[in-house]
Order: C-alpha cells, then sequence, then structure tokens
C-alpha cells in the first residue's frame, strides 16, 4: 500500500483497439495524449499504473446489449486488439490494471493506491472509461486530477463533454493541463 500524500499516475487504457485507425472504436488524438500522458510520467516517479480494458467473462446482464451493439470486441482478453500499445509497456512498474468494467477502480487498485489516494488520470477515453474512473474513485474518496491533454476520446465532442461532467466535481475532481503540472 502507497503513502496516501504521493500522487499516483494512472494511464487508463492505452490499448491497441484505441489506437488502430481501422478500428470502430479509434481515438485520433490517441497518440497525442499518450505523449503527453509520457511527458508528465517522470513527475510521479515509480507512482504510475496502466490499465486495460478487458471484456467481461459473464457477458449477463447489460453485457449482452453492450456486446451485440460492439461484436467485434466480443473476444477473449487475450486478444492482441486489448495489449497495450508498445509506447505504453514500459510506463509502469506495476502489472497492468485488468478490469472488465469501465471504471478502474476497483478492488486491485484500492489496495494499491490505499484509501485516499492523490489519483491523477491520463488516457482514454475521457467520456467512458477515464470518466468512469474518475467518478468512483472521488466517490471513495479520492482526490482526483484529469490531466486534459492526456486524455482523448472519439471526437473532440466527446472529450469536451467528459471534462465538462467531470468538471461538475469539482473539488474532487480537477480540470488540469499538463503545463499546470510542468511548472
Amino acid at each position: 500500500m502507497s503513502d496516501s500524500r504521493d500522487p499516483w499516475l494512472l494511464v487508463v487504457d492505452p490499448q491497441v483497439v484505441f489506437a488502430d485507425p481501422k478500428s470502430l472504436w479509434t481515438v485520433p488524438h490517441f497518440y497525442d495524449a499518450l505523449d503527453v500522458a509520457r511527458q508528465i510520467a517522470p513527475l510521479f516517479g515509480n507512482n504510475i499504473l496502466v490499465s486495460r480494458w478487458v471484456p467481461p467473462d459473464d457477458r449477463q446482464g447489460s453485457w449482452q446489449a453492450y456486446f451485440k451493439k460492439w461484436a467485434f470486441v466480443d473476444k477473449p482478453a487475450s486478444d492482441p486488439m486489448f495489449n497495450l500499445v508498445p509506447e505504453a509497456v514500459q510506463l509502469s512498474r506495476f502489472h497492468t490494471i485488468d478490469e472488465p468494467t469501465f471504471s478502474k477502480w476497483g478492488l486491485r487498485l484500492r489496495s494499491l493506491l490505499g484509501p485516499n489516494p492523490q489519483l491523477v488520470l491520463a488516457g482514454c477515453s475521457t467520456d467512458c472509461c477515464v470518466l468512469a474512473t474518475a467518478l468512483a474513485a472521488a466517490d471513495g474518496g479520492a482526490s482526483v486530477t484529469i490531466v486534459a491533454d492526456a486524455c482523448a476520446s472519439s471526437t473532440d465532442a466527446n472529450h469536451a463533454a467528459g471534462l465538462y461532467v467531470m468538471d461538475l466535481y469539482e473539488p474532487q475532481i480537477q480540470i488540469v493541463d499538463s503545463v499546470d503540472l510542468l511548472q
């Protein structure tokens, strides 16, 4: 468990499925956001984690409709589309946080970070997994900072919408740009 006073960077889901321009889930500014995340990473020393969204084993309830709509991702977690992009593989000394949920704020993350961590989020998608993680973490007592230019979505409008919603939760969630951290 970490000292909750030390901030942690979580790079949310820097995966092939979001980086591949042929994917239905492509994030056009994926590499721009990942480059910013890599620029700020040295500020966190060893306190860096990387997550992956992986399909749940149990496709019950709302997941049935989800996988009907997004059949192209109805594959095992071992499918290469769920791999980290090469530029993200060495970001963290820890094992990847794999979660079958949009939110990465689960038992594994809480056990690593402690009860009330300072959590800094980067990654994709701003309006889905970053948003879900931020809300769950803040609700669980974490102080959350979103690095806006280190996040990306399927569209600029969706990115802005995700940031807008998260900004409604200030002071538990703060929105900053990388320049605010690098100064």
